[in-house]
C-alpha cells in the first residue's frame, strides 16, 4: 500500500522483524504464540480480541518473555535469536514499557516513580538526570503532583507518570500495553492526542496493544492482527485515513463475528465486547492477552 509524505509520528521509520513461537501450558490446556511480521513504520498497533497473544508479542519483544523459537530484531539488531543462542537481557534493548495497570511504585512519589529508570546502582542521579525529571515533569503536567504518590493520582495522572517513566531513559522504542484501557471514553481520546504528541516530541516509536478500534483510527500506522495465538496478518494506512482503517474493523467484527455466544472480545465504537483467547495460560510471569 502507498504512503503518503510522513505519518502521524514523523517521517523517520523503524523497522521491526519478528518470528517467533512459545508455547505455554496452564490449567486449560497448552497454548501456543506464533508471532510472525515484519514493520517499518513509526507506530505498530497490535489488534485483536484479549486473549489472543497480543500481550505476549510484546513481551518477547521487551524481554521480559523468552520465546522457545525465532529471531527478533529491532532496526537490524538481533534482541533474540534461538538458534544462535542470542536473547539480549531486557535492561539492555533499550525499549520503555508502559505496563496495562501502569505498574507505579505505590511507596514512591511521582518524581521518584519518573526518576527510576535514571538512578545508579545506588540510587544517585547526575544533574543532567534531575533535569530530566524535571522536564517531563513539566512536559506531562505533573509538577504540582511531584511529591504525591500514585494513590493520590486520577487514571489520568497515573497514565502520564507511568508514560513519563518509560520515556526517562530516552528508549530507542517504546512498547504500551492497552494503556487507555483504565480510563473513561472522553479521556482516552485525550490521552490518545497526548500520546501522539509526546511521541513526536522525543522522536520515540512505539508498539502498541488493543483490542479498541478506536485506538487504530487515531494511531496505527502499521496493524497486526492477532487472533487465536497467530499474530502476523498486516495492513498499512495512509497518514489521517481513518476511513480505511474503520472499513478494516467493520470488515473485521464481520469476519469473525462468533454471535452471542462468541468468544471474542474486540471493543468496537459502538461498545460492543466479545470475549476470546488463551485466558487461564501463564508461564513464567507471562500474561496472556
Amino acid at each position: 500500500m502507498k504512503r503518503g509524505a510522513s505519518s502521524a509520528l514523523g517521517n523517520n521509520g523503524m523497522t521491526i522483524e519478528i518470528n517467533i513461537t512459545k508455547r505455554l501450558q496452564g490449567n486449560e490446556g497448552a497454548f501456543t504464540l506464533r508471532a510472525r511480521f515484519t514493520a517499518v513504520d513509526r507506530a505498530v498497533v497490535l489488534f485483536g480480541p484479549s486473549g489472543s497473544g497480543k500481550t505476549l508479542t510484546l513481551q518477547t519483544v521487551a524481554g521480559l518473555l523468552t520465546p522457545d523459537a525465532g529471531v527478533i530484531r529491532f532496526d537490524g539488531e538481533v534482541l533474540f535469536d534461538a538458534a544462535a543462542r542470542v536473547n539480549r537481557p531486557a535492561r539492555h534493548r533499550g525499549i520503555g514499557y508502559v505496563f496495562q495497570d501502569y505498574a507505579l511504585f505505590p511507596h514512591c512519589t511521582v518524581w521518584d516513580n519518573v526518576a527510576f529508570g535514571l538512578k545508579s546502582l545506588w540510587g544517585r542521579m547526575g544533574r543532567a538526570q534531575v533535569r530530566r525529571v524535571e522536564a517531563l515533569l513539566d512536559r506531562f503536567g505533573l509538577r504540582h503532583l511531584a511529591r504525591q504518590r500514585p494513590a493520590a493520582l486520577s487514571g489520568g495522572q497515573k497514565q502520564r507518570t507511568a508514560l513519563a517513566r518509560a520515556l526517562a531513559p530516552a528508549p530507542r522504542l517504546l512498547l504500551l500495553d492497552e494503556p487507555f484501557s483504565a480510563l473513561d471514553p472522553p479521556l482516552r481520546a485525550r490521552m490518545r492526542t497526548e500520546l501522539v504528541s509526546a511521541l513526536e516530541t522525543f522522536s520515540t516509536p512505539m508498539i502498541m496493544v488493543t483490542h479498541d478500534a478506536e485506538d487504530i483510527a487515531a494511531l496505527a500506522e502499521t496493524l497486526v492482527t492477532c487472533r487465536n495465538g497467530e499474530a502476523g496478518e498486516t495492513r498499512r494506512f495512509e497518514r489521517g485515513d481513518t476511513a480505511a482503517k474503520q472499513r478494516w474493523v467493520d470488515d473485521y467484527n464481520r469476519r469473525f463475528d462468533r454471535g452471542p455466544h462468541g468468544s471474542e472480545d474486540v471493543v468496537h465504537p459502538s461498545g460492543r465486547k466479545r470475549r476470546s483467547g488463551c485466558h487461564g495460560f501463564a508461564a513464567a510471569g507471562a500474561v496472556c492477552d
